[in-house]
């Protein structure tokens, strides 16, 4: 079973056929197969085609950004902004396969005088593709974070076949992309079954289960994402699963900070909560200020945005349920309450306790309510954000809004380096840069593998897996680890790097 960020199961919706048991069977046979053929395809090739992938993505814009608008409440606006950010990182992924660094190729030659006391052998090693994957795509982000987003371009630029199990909150949306990529790889002279799109819950849950599947990654609630995690890692062959679960995004606002410009602070804490309905991974849920602090006060008279409606009605029905839970704790109280926070739709509302509260019931208060509203935590002492530093559990990020020489910012830096996979200093977690030096992941419950990022160029590495080559003649090794041909990629040769 599937469950969205709201935490209701999720079905195929009418009007949308779920994929046969015997044609995901067919797909999968096509996948195994492609993959064969495409793993072998050079890294020019595979460059090649994603960016014919990009072109016919942004040829077909206005089509795509019409159902989007349709499927899934969102602007105009922001749908193109995140279809321009997707075809940019399938380009940019065909820019690492050129470059050919992602691959980490090491070179030991044969040493005799090697000083562990034996000789050393001629080793070779690089990383290589996994093997077939299946992702299932996110509801928030139609394009970015779905059938052709990050995790597909990483996995087929990494030489893997993708099957690509679509979110049924755009099902339209989903098929006709899934459509356009099929043909655009047809197109570069891909090998057929290298790209498919599934339907339906069981099929999902059959084909991360199936053997030929060497690897899974997943966007969305805790629950879903720990249903399939445990699907992966129950198979008599476990195999990685790559889940980003759910997030609550602190926001530790020291006292000097507060004092030098708390108004801004609840300005653009305000933005960043409410932007895009608070259906972000990122959305900061929780602002701790001191209790002294004219922070909620000011939160108070701003203007609060208008009211948007939530993606689906799951999420709708979960949000409301959470943002119930928390208005009825008995340490919460009503900040920027109106009528219509459970409206459909819902308005942007505040809410605020106190940090005894938090530590005493973290499971009840430090939680996310995928949606437009967020929790403001006072505090009396300031080592008592340290305290919950401590104790949070894993975080995709964590943000300290401080001056330079807060006394209490090297510590808390440390602390939070634990417990998130992207610290923020005086900047606010929403938006996601697509980069080399991204981190998007983080500790349990964040993700289930804290070392990997699903935006960035280093996500080419979740679908890569490393093979060592020792004693080959150049005539048999693969071409990046010759001596000749390989030259042109950075290499460590003998400890060495070269380029």
């Amino acid at each position: 079973m599937i469950v969205d960020r709201g935490g209701s199961c999720m079905t195929t919706p009418v009007g949308v056929s779920d994929t046969t048991e015997e044609l995901l069977e067919d797909e999968l046979h096509q996948a195994e197969s492609a993959y064969d053929a495409w793993s072998q395809t050079s890294r020019q090739d595979r460059a090649a085609a994603l960016g014919i992938v990009a072109d016919r993505l942004d040829q077909a814009a206005d089509e795509l950004v019409a159902i989007a608008q349709r499927e899934s409440h969102l602007a105009e606006g922001r749908l193109r902004g995140e279809l321009r950010r997707t075809t940019f990182q399938l380009r940019l992924f065909g820019e690492v396969l050129t470059d050919g660094g992602y691959l980490e190729a090491r070179i030991d030659h044969a040493d005799p005088a090697w000083p562990m006391g034996a000789p050393r052998p001629d080793l070779r090693r690089q990383l290589e593709p996994i093997g077939p994957v299946v992702v299932f795509a996110a509801s928030n982000f139609p394009f970015a974070f779905s059938v052709a987003g990050g995790d597909t371009a990483a996995a087929l630029a990494a030489g893997c076949s993708v099957v690509l199990k679509a979110h049924p909150g755009h099902p339209e949306l989903s098929v006709r992309t899934g459509q356009i990529v099929a043909d655009a790889l047809a197109e570069a002279g891909a090998p057929q079954g290298v790209f498919t799109v599934i339907l339906g819950v069981e099929a999902g849950g059959r084909a991360l289960a199936d053997p030929r599947i060497k690897a899974g990654s997943f966007t969305g609630s805790i629950p879903g994402g720990r249903a399939l995690f445990d699907i992966a890692n129950s198979r008599p062959d476990p195999i990685p699963f790559y889940g980003e679960l759910g997030s609550v995004n602190p926001v530790f606002v020291t006292r000097r900070a507060d004092a030098a410009r708390g108004q801004q602070v609840a300005e653009e804490f305000l933005a960043s909560m409410s932007l895009g309905a608070g259906q972000f991974c990122t959305k900061p849920g929780v602002l701790l200020v001191p209790a002294d602090s004219a922070i909620p006060a000011t939160l108070q008279q701003l203007a609060l945005p208008s009211a948007a409606p939530l993606l689906n009605t799951r999420i709708q029905q979960g949000f409301l349920r959470g943002l119930d839970e928390l208005l009825a704790h008995p340490r919460v109280t009503a900040l920027t309450v109106t009528d219509g926070a459970l409206a459909d739709a819902p308005a942007p509302s505040i809410l605020q306790t106190d940090i005894d509260s938090v530590l005493t019931d973290q499971e009840g208060l430090f939680r996310e309510c995928f949606g437009p509203t967020a929790l403001v935590v006072t505090y009396a002492d300031e080592t008592s954000l340290l305290e919950l530093a401590r104790s949070i559990d894993g975080q995709l990020t964590a943000t300290i809004v401080g001056e330079p020489d807060d006394e209490i910012a090297p510590e808390l830096i440390r602390l939070l380096a634990k417990r998130a996979g992207r610290l923020l200093w005086n900047q606010w977690p929403t938006g996601v840069s697509v980069t080399y030096a991204q981190q998007h992941g983080g500790p349990y419950p964040a993700t289930t593998a804290p070392g990997t990022t699903s935006v960035g160029t280093a996500a080419i590495t979740r679908f890569l897996r490393p093979v060592a080559y020792q004693g080959f003649p150049q005539e048999l090794l693969p071409t990046e680890l010759s001596e000749d041909l390989g030259a042109t990629i950075p290499r460590l040769v003998d400890g060495e790097l070269r380029s």
